[in-house]
C-alpha cells in the first residue's frame, strides 16, 4: 500500500513539471509571428544633425521625427547612445501605421569643450537605425565657470 501511495504522490508532483516541459517544447517549435515591417518603416526626416557651435553649459537638443510607414505598428524597445554624455528619450507607446514618432537626443555640453560625434542605436520590432548628433562645444569663457576651490589639483 505504502508503495502505491508512494507511487501516486510521484505522479502527483513531477505530472505538472512534465506538462510544462511538454508546453515548453511546444511552443519552441512555434514559428514566430512573421512582420512586414524593416528598418526603412522608420522614416526619418534625417538621420543625422550637426549642431555647429554651441556654448559651454547651453543645452544641446535635437528631436529627430519618423513616420511609420509600414502596415504594422512600430515600437521603439529602446535606444542606446554612445555614451553617457547623451540622454534619449522617445514615444513609449506603439506607433501606427502612418503616424508619427520621436526620438529626443540630449547631449550635455557643460565641462565637455570641443568637437563632439554621437550616435544613438534605436531598437525596434522593425530593425535597428543608427542616428547621429555632432557639433563643437565653444569653452565658457574662465569667469563664467565656478572656480575650483578644493585643494585637490586637477589637471
Amino acid at each position: 500500500m505504502k508503495k502505491v501511495l508512494l507511487a501516486i504522490g510521484f505522479i502527483a508532483l513531477t505530472g505538472p513539471a512534465a506538462f510544462a516541459q511538454d508546453k515548453k517544447a511546444e511552443l519552441a517549435t512555434k514559428p514566430a509571428a512573421a512582420t512586414t515591417l524593416t528598418v526603412d518603416n522608420l522614416s526619418f526626416k534625417t538621420d543625422s544633425h550637426n549642431f555647429g557651435n554651441v556654448d559651454e553649459g547651453s543645452p544641446a537638443v535635437h528631436v529627430f521625427e519618423f513616420k511609420n510607414t509600414g502596415k504594422e505598428p512600430i515600437v521603439i524597445q529602446r535606444v542606446q547612445p554612445s555614451c553617457g554624455c547623451t540622454t534619449p528619450d522617445w514615444t513609449k507607446e506603439p506607433i501606427a501605421p502612418g503616424k508619427t514618432g520621436m526620438i529626443k537626443a540630449s547631449y550635455g555640453t557643460q565641462g565637455r569643450p570641443g568637437a563632439f560625434d554621437k550616435t544613438l542605436t534605436v531598437f525596434s520590432n522593425a530593425g535597428t537605425k543608427v542616428l547621429t548628433i555632432k557639433g563643437n562645444v565653444d569653452k565658457a569663457p574662465e569667469s563664467s565657470v565656478p572656480q575650483n576651490s578644493s585643494m585637490m589639483r586637477t589637471n
